[in-house]
């Protein structure tokens, strides 16, 4: 398992069963909410930050009574709780980096809930900056192969602004710059491709090879974090076989 495509796989493949534990609904919440407060409005037309946080939202099959409520909680017109977002840096097993983005409404236990998982699987946290600078910011979709052909999606990205195409084995990964992110996505859309995965988010410079029992850490270590109600997301260079999985 190597690079942002094959974490979206498995991420995919396990989102029904976290989304009968609320774990899905409960983050995109907090992210409707916080992009409704941050972004100075309840209009996505005006807020891209929420208009992408609804997407996400309506791809889970989030009902809209869910959706509208949290966007009031973050302009103010319901009581809501008040989110803070941090970043939190470390490192795996195997010294792969590991950078989280957390939404928490008490920073001394999210940190205090994230240093123990990092430790309970091998790993360390780290200062802030240790990590970060391993990874840019992207827009990145992710296109399973049987879906559709290189040169067919490279047509549709390029030409509304995709940076890159890449490939792996299983899938096909478009990469733009954050500002572009929705007009590549739109595109996309527009010819009715389906894909995986959708988003702004970190990707890695370089990949740390993993194998044996630090592959089966980093892999409980990704999914503890995933797991944790106070982490958003969370991003790493290691690169793992797909036959470990």
């Amino acid at each position: 398992m190597s690079g942002h495509s094959k974490w979206s796989s498995i991420k995919h493949k396990k989102g029904a069963a976290d989304a009968k534990r609320g774990k899905v609904f409960t983050k995109l919440i907090k992210e409707i909410t916080v992009a409704a407060r941050m972004g100075g409005s309840g209009d996505p037309d005006t807020n891209p930050r929420l208009r992408t946080a609804i997407v996400a939202a309506k791809s889970e099959n989030m009902p809209k009574d869910n959706i509208e409520r949290a966007i009031k909680k973050g302009t103010g017109e319901l009581e809501g709780v008040n989110y803070e977002e941090n970043t939190y840096e470390g490192y795996g097993p195997g010294g792969a980096a590991v950078f989280l983005e957390s939404l928490t409404d008490n920073k001394n236990r999210a940190v205090a809930d994230i240093r123990h998982i990092f430790s309970k699987c091998g790993g360390n946290m780290g200062e802030n900056g240790c990590v970060a600078w391993m990874f840019d910011k992207k827009g990145c979709i992710v296109v399973e192969r049987t879906v559709t052909d290189e040169d067919t999606l490279m047509e549709v990205a390029l030409e509304a602004g995709a940076e890159d195409v890449r490939e792996d084995d299983t899938n096909f990964e478009v990469i733009t710059a954050p500002e572009d992110f929705e007009a590549v996505k739109a595109a996309i859309d527009a010819k009715e491709i389906a894909y995986l995965d959708a988003e702004v988010t970190m990707l890695p410079q370089t990949t740390t090879d993993l194998k044996g029992k630090e592959a089966d850490q980093m892999i409980r270590l990704m999914d503890m974090l995933d797991d944790c109600d106070d982490v958003q997301k969370v991003y790493t260079n290691a690169d793992i076989p797909e036959d470990l999985i």
